[in-house]
């Protein structure tokens, strides 16, 4: 065989059978698994859902420690399928941006190439990528109260196209948690509050910084105020809607954080409500205070030591009186409490220890029988075990372990105060959490005070209406329905299956029914508590009276 030139091997080697018959990739595809890589800030977003739209409080700290040590900890990137861009996966937005000012201002590579880890788009990747980012920023500086709320928005919307469902609070919690961003459903119901009612009012006041405690003052002021406008307002023509109202008002005190009064609000929203409703203003400020101090005064934080009691509150700034108003103090009129001041006197002590005593006694159900020498062995096992033994005293008057956001918030399910402990308040209470409840099933609406039994009645549908709404509603009518003590009717309501269907509702486990979130079971709970206190303190004077 004759020996093949050079130029024979190069002919042979561009035959047409070398050369390429599958198409040319434009692009390598992203790695299957993590990967370290080096990219350039051309190539990288920052991550477009980011619960963070304001400054980072620790930016300037942050910047110092990458100019003068580098990027300790790179962030993560990703990228969507088919994008071109990465994206930052789960926290790193800040230092992103910090890296595009290094780079403007000192042109040194080392913060235009960085070194990362890639880590492949996941199959539920704008939910994971959306709970990392908020964990991430709450680990390294924190979100204001109103990112935080729109953060969780955009995540039930991220769930519920997931899902192809719409989610109830308690749902939503229950996912968050378990993609690692555990959030209680009554703070979901606190944010929802403040996207949907005050965002739209004050902007600049929210994403300046301010904080839970004084959303939740405005959130009670607006459902107290909205309650008495509509009771209020029934069979008047008025010139606006409360919603509108609240809003106008709302939004003369979008200022910063540090000015805000949420005092002065309610006074300029008390003042045009009672111009427009034609009543009285010191009747009105009397009526939703009596509904939003309890809740105040439950969910504040403990006051400090007290100066004795002043005129006006200096907070308040005073209103100019209207030409078509009374004139009036602007001071808020709260109901009596039971850590009432002390006043400064030698008894003092000696009463405030006898309402410690009253309230330890409101908490005791029958008493626990024990002796000193029992008492003895279960400390000495506690020490050798390195327990630390319940101390009833103390545990009952920080109150039982619950917290339940509503009109009248619950904090302890059992103690009844002073204040509350009447048959005509106790109806008040009863009515608002039936409503509550049933607004779980969105019925609230089938829920009417009652001046009689234990204070509200149940409005059936009729029985065509009845079958027609879905079985958990149905369940919680029915249970509603038959607490009141209520005869039973031809109204579509089957006290018979509520046997069946009573284990769902509780716990979850068989029937057809959803079972009630865990707030509404607090109020469940407590529901019966005051009911059961009513129809004592009515046959006591039935008693008395006969």
């Amino acid at each position: 065989m004759a020996e093949l030139t050079p130029q024979d091997m190069a002919a042979k080697l561009l035959a047409t059978g070398f050369e390429r018959s599958g198409p040319s990739a434009a692009t390598l595809s992203d790695p299957i698994a993590d990967t370290p890589m080096v990219v350039t800030l051309d190539q990288l977003r920052p991550y477009d859902h980011d619960p963070r739209v304001t400054r980072n409080p620790a930016y300037a700290e942050i910047k110092a420690s990458i100019r003068e040590r580098g990027l300790d900890a790179p962030p993560a990137i990703t990228r969507r399928p088919g994008e071109v861009h990465y994206i930052i996966r789960n926290g790193g937005n800040t230092r992103l941006a910090i890296l595009r000012e290094l780079w403007s201002e000192t042109k040194e590579e080392r913060f235009f190439r960085i070194a990362c880890l890639f880590r492949p788009w996941p199959a539920r990747g704008e939910i994971v990528a959306l709970t990392g980012h908020l964990a991430e920023n709450e680990l390294r500086g924190g979100l204001t109260f109103i990112e935080r709320a729109l953060g969780i928005e955009k995540a039930r919307e991220f769930y519920e196209q997931e899902s192809g469902q719409a989610l109830s609070q308690s749902e939503l919690a229950r996912r968050l948690t378990a993609d690692g961003y555990p959030v209680p459903q009554s703070h979901i119901s606190r944010m929802n509050d403040a996207v949907r009612y005050l965002l739209p009012a004050i902007p600049t006041l929210l994403y300046g910084g301010l904080g839970r405690h004084q959303v939740d003052r405005l959130a009670v002021l607006r459902k107290a105020c909205e309650r008495t406008w509509e009771r209020r307002a029934l069979g008047r023509t008025v010139a606006v809607d409360f919603a509108t109202l609240f809003q106008d008002v709302l939004t003369q005190f979008d200022t910063q954080p540090d000015d805000f009064s949420p005092q002065r609000v309610q006074d300029e929203l008390v003042g045009q409500m009672a111009e427009l409703l034609e009543a009285d203003y010191d009747t009105l400020a009397l009526e939703i205070n009596d509904s939003e101090s309890r809740q105040r005064a439950l969910t504040s934080e403990p006051a400090a030591p007290v100066v004795p009691a002043a005129p006006p509150s200096p907070v308040s700034a005073p209103r100019q009186p209207r030409a078509s108003s009374v004139p009036r103090d602007t001071t808020p009129v709260a109901p009596p409490a039971p850590a009432a001041t002390p006043p400064a006197s030698p008894e003092a002590p000696e009463e405030q220890h006898g309402q410690r005593d009253e309230r330890l006694q409101g908490h005791i159900v029958t008493p626990a029988p024990t002796t000193e020498r029992l008492q003895s062995i279960q400390r000495m096992v506690a020490d050798q075990l390195g327990d630390k033994l319940p101390d009833f005293e103390a545990d009952a008057l920080r109150a039982i372990p619950v917290q339940a956001g509503g009109l009248y918030p619950i904090s302890d399910v059992w103690y009844i105060e002073p204040g509350l402990d009447a048959p005509d308040r106790l109806r008040v209470h009863i009515a608002q959490f039936a409503r509550e409840i049933a607004g779980d099933a969105a019925v609230a609406d089938h829920i009417e005070a009652s001046d009689g039994g234990i204070g509200f009645v149940c409005v059936a549908p009729a029985m065509g209406q009845a079958k027609a709404l879905p079985a958990f509603a149905r369940a919680v009518l029915t249970l509603l329905h038959t607490l009141s003590a209520a005869p039973p009717a031809a109204n579509g309501l089957d006290r018979a299956r509520l046997a069946d269907e009573l284990a769902a509702l509780l716990h979850g486990h068989g029937g057809s029914a959803t079972r009630l979130s865990d707030a509404a079971l607090v109020k469940l709970f407590r529901l019966l508590r005051l009911a059961r206190r009513l129809l004592d303190l009515e046959a006591g004077v039935a008693s008395q009276d006969s």
